[in-house]
């Protein structure tokens, strides 16, 4: 049943009533956020196999012109031809020209010094990667270094909404930490209200474990309303947390956190919000999914900008240098809207 009620804090929640819960601790955030618990679990999450998969950006922005991306210390040009996505080496194998500033004809890219064509057949050593497009993400996996057994053919993706019910955006930023620092982050589900006092109103934990923990928490809407729902994280691989609504609205939307390292010290921060609902209206929603994306992606980023400073400040104090501090170093974003 829909409710409309309020808290002590002020808050006007709107939807579901969510079951009482009898193991709400009590005590100050301070107290209940312990390191002990977030290192435990992040040392389970880094401990999980990866498959050799790296999120690289929103399906959506990957066109038949040539992208760059870096990852792990490669250079990847990375387009679509009529069978799907590519990766490839970004160096050409002629002379070393940027394939990122190629010309793509027919699915090929034609290099810009020379015009050698390269596509899914390759030339002599250069050859595609094997990529991956799920629809929301598109992925590359890099076999080097990789033990026997530990590759995968596809990514190790979570349980998502049904496509046809699903509203779905990404944002991308970059950030100066490594991907083990994205995770603690989201590990820490307790700087919530403290952190982001304009997207939280409460935020309690009411179940935890050694590689989960679920969340009540009030998201802030406008005018004072927000929605109350219980949301549980956990890690599916090493690189990846994901939080999934349990129960309130819009049960089994799925807000996904992927950190693909781009060189020592650098971090791409790529995440997906997938949203659902079994009300009749979100139907109309996903029929404005244009309209609705740019407001999902800024909402997105603004959590980012100031996560990326929690991130940022874990990496400086366990490499004991101020080299990176956020205060020094512009945040580069970059936002899919479409």
């Amino acid at each position: 049943m829909s409710l409309l009620r309020r808290t002590s804090n002020g808050l006007k929640l709107f939807g579901r009533a969510l079951a009482d819960s009898r193991s709400v601790d009590a005590r100050p955030d301070w107290e209940q956020a312990d390191p002990a618990w977030i290192k435990r679990a992040l040392v389970h999450s880094q401990a999980l196999p990866t498959g050799g998969w790296y999120a690289l950006d929103a399906s959506r922005v990957i066109g038949e012109a040539p992208r760059r991306y870096d990852v792990a210390g490669v250079p990847l040009v990375v387009w679509r031809d009529a069978q799907g996505v590519l990766a490839a080496p970004e160096a050409c194998p002629h002379m070393g020209a940027s394939l990122a500033n190629a010309r793509a004809c027919e699915g090929k890219l034609i290099c810009p010094w020379h015009g050698l064509p390269l596509g899914r057949e390759g030339h002599k050593g250069w050859k595609p990667l094997r990529a991956h497009d799920d629809g929301v993400l598109c992925w590359v996996r890099l076999d080097r270094g990789a033990q026997a057994g530990e590759l995968t053919e596809a990514p190790i993706l979570p349980e998502r909404p049904a496509p046809s019910r699903t509203l779905d955006a990404v944002m991308r930023i970059e950030a100066a930490c490594e991907p083990r620092d994205v995770i603690q982050n989201r590990l820490d589900p307790w700087h919530g209200v403290h952190f982001h006092p304009h997207s939280f109103g409460t935020l309690r934990v009411i179940d935890q474990a050694e590689d989960a923990i679920i969340v009540r928490v009030a998201y802030k809407l406008i005018a004072g309303l927000a929605v109350e729902v219980d949301a549980r994280f956990h890690c599916p691989d090493a690189r990846t947390i994901v939080m999934t609504i349990v129960a309130g609205e819009g049960v089994g939307s799925v807000v996904e956190t992927h950190a693909t390292p781009i060189a020592p010290g650098r971090t791409a921060v790529i995440e997906a919000t997938l949203a659902t609902s079994e009300r009749l209206g979100f139907g109309a929603a996903v029929g404005a999914a244009p309209a609705l994306r740019p407001i999902m992606s800024w909402a997105a980023r603004r959590l980012w900008i100031e996560d990326a400073e929690y991130a940022e400040r874990l990496f400086t104090l366990r490499n004991g240098t101020q080299a990176h501090a956020p205060a020094q170093r512009p945040v580069v974003l970059r936002v899919v809207q479409r």
